[in-house]
C-alpha cells in the first residue's frame, strides 16, 4: 500500500535530510486515527503540487509526530487542465460528485446554480455548502494520494460560466441530445478544457444558447443518461485517457 498523505500549510523551507512536524487536526488523524508508528512511511503535501516523502521519526502524545524527510517531489502542472462546471445536485450528491471527480483527477470544480437546479445556494447555506465541497475535495485529494488538489471555485452565474467557456481552449456542454460524442471531439494538446454538467432537470434552452455563443457545443458521453453527480467523473476519466494524462 502506498504511504498515507497529510496536508500541511507549506513546504517552502523543507529539504531532503531535514525534518518536519505534523500537528493539529492532521497530526491527530495521523497519530490517533491512523495510529502511525516510528519508521512508517508518510507523504506530506501542500496540495499545490509539492510533496515531502519520509518516515515517522518520533510520535508525541495524541496529535503530534516528526517526519524525517528523505526526498521532495514537485509535480509539473497538468496539461491540458480539466475544469468541470458542476450544476448543484440535490442532497449530498454534490459532495459525491466532488469526491469522485477529485479521485479521478479533475483540476478544478466550479459550482453552478443552473436555472433548473432544485438546490439553490443562498446566504449562510451557500457558505456552508461551499465549505463542504472544499473539505470534500481536500479529503479526497489525500485519500487518492494526490499532490495537487483540485480548486473548488466560488459559485458562478450562467453569465460568468459563459465567460469561462469563452476563455477555454476547448469547451463542451454534456447533453444527452448532443450529436457529437465527447469520445471523438478534437481536443487541444495543451491549454484548458472546460466541461459543463447540467442539473437533473437538464440545461435550459436559454443556457444552451448562451453557452453556444461562448463556443461550447453540446456533446454526449454515450447511449445512457448519467446523473449529474456521476457525469463529470465519467467525462473527466474519458478526457484523462484521451489527452494522455493517464498514459
Amino acid at each position: 500500500m502506498t504511504a498515507p498523505v497529510f496536508l500541511v500549510d507549506s513546504l517552502a523551507d523543507v529539504r531532503a535530510g531535514g525534518s518536519l512536524t505534523l500537528d493539529g487536526p492532521e497530526g491527530r488523524h495521523a497519530v490517533s486515527v491512523r495510529r502511525l508508528r516510528v519508521g512508517e512511511e508518510v507523504v506530506l503535501t501542500d496540495g499545490q503540487g509539492t510533496g515531502a516523502y519520509g518516515t515517522v521519526g518520533a510520535v508525541e502524545g495524541k496529535d503530534r509526530l516528526t517526519v524525517a524527510v528523505s526526498g521532495i517531489r514537485t509535480e509539473a502542472p497538468p496539461v491540458p487542465t480539466i475544469t468541470v462546471v458542476q450544476a448543484l445536485p440535490k442532497g449530498d450528491r454534490g459532495e459525491l460528485a466532488v469526491e469522485t471527480m477529485t479521485e479521478t483527477g479533475v483540476d478544478a470544480i466550479v459550482p453552478w446554480a443552473a436555472a433548473r437546479c432544485v438546490t439553490q445556494w443562498k446566504g449562510e447555506r451557500a457558505a456552508k455548502s461551499l465549505a463542504k465541497w472544499r473539505a470534500t475535495a481536500r479529503e479526497a485529494g489525500k485519500q487518492s494520494r494526490r499532490l495537487t488538489f483540485p480548486r473548488v471555485a466560488d459559485p458562478l452565474t450562467t453569465k460568468q460560466v459563459a465567460a469561462l467557456l469563452a476563455d477555454a481552449d476547448f469547451a463542451a456542454v454534456l447533453h444527452e441530445e448532443g450529436s457529437t460524442p465527447l469520445a471523438t471531439a478534437e481536443l487541444p494538446a495543451e491549454g484548458s478544457i472546460v466541461l459543463v454538467v447540467g442539473p437533473e432537470g437538464g440545461v435550459s434552452p436559454e443556457e444552451l444558447t448562451a453557452f453556444a455563443e461562448a463556443g461550447a457545443k453540446p456533446y454526449r458521453l454515450g447511449t445512457t443518461v448519467l446523473r449529474t453527480s456521476t457525469a463529470g467523473t465519467a467525462a473527466t476519466a474519458l478526457l484523462l485517457g484521451r489527452t494522455g494524462r493517464w498514459s
